[in-house]
């Protein structure tokens, strides 16, 4: 993308790295189980199938693909509009609109041991709990952050 184009962007998709990195691994664990546990007996190979290890990395890997092939269907994003923010995928939208919106808190989590994982607190009218928003959950998350500052002081203005 151009620099013009980020700075144009709105809207911002669920990273599905972590899905990805984590079926492979998974699967290389899996395979590498198979080729340790398994037999060459007189130049022929054979798998142990009565061994319980193996069923349970072979549904690890399953449901690993599972929810990675669910996370890639679902196509969730965050959308900024002028009206406001919209939360989507790939079935509805939903769309808070600026003055819908009371308060905006962007915090830096540093009780945790993962350095730098940041949250968007969104506080809305006629809702109890915040809507919080982990932007690294999202695909360019320093530009997320910028969107979400940009609408914060837009609303502190009016």
């Amino acid at each position: 993308m151009t620099e013009e184009q980020l700075k144009n962007k709105s809207v911002f998709r669920y990273n599905v790295a972590f899905y990805y990195q984590s079926t492979i691994i998974y699967f290389v664990a899996f395979a590498l189980y198979l080729i340790i546990r398994g037999q060459f007996v007189e130049g022929y190979y054979t798998v142990l199938t009565k061994d319980p290890i193996i069923y349970f990395f072979g549904l690890v890997v399953i449901v690993s693909v599972v929810a990675l092939i669910y996370n890639i269907y679902l196509n969730r994003y965050i959308e900024f509009r002028n009206e406001g923010i919209a939360f989507g995928n790939r079935f509805k939208s939903k769309v808070l609109r600026k003055d819908q919106i009371v308060e905006i808190k962007i915090s830096k989590r540093t009780r945790t041991r993962i350095p730098g994982l940041k949250l968007v607190r969104l506080k809305i009218k006629n809702r109890i709990r915040p809507i919080i928003i982990r932007l690294s959950d999202y695909e360019n998350d320093d530009e997320l952050i910028k969107r979400f500052s940009q609408l914060k002081e837009s609303l502190n203005k009016s």
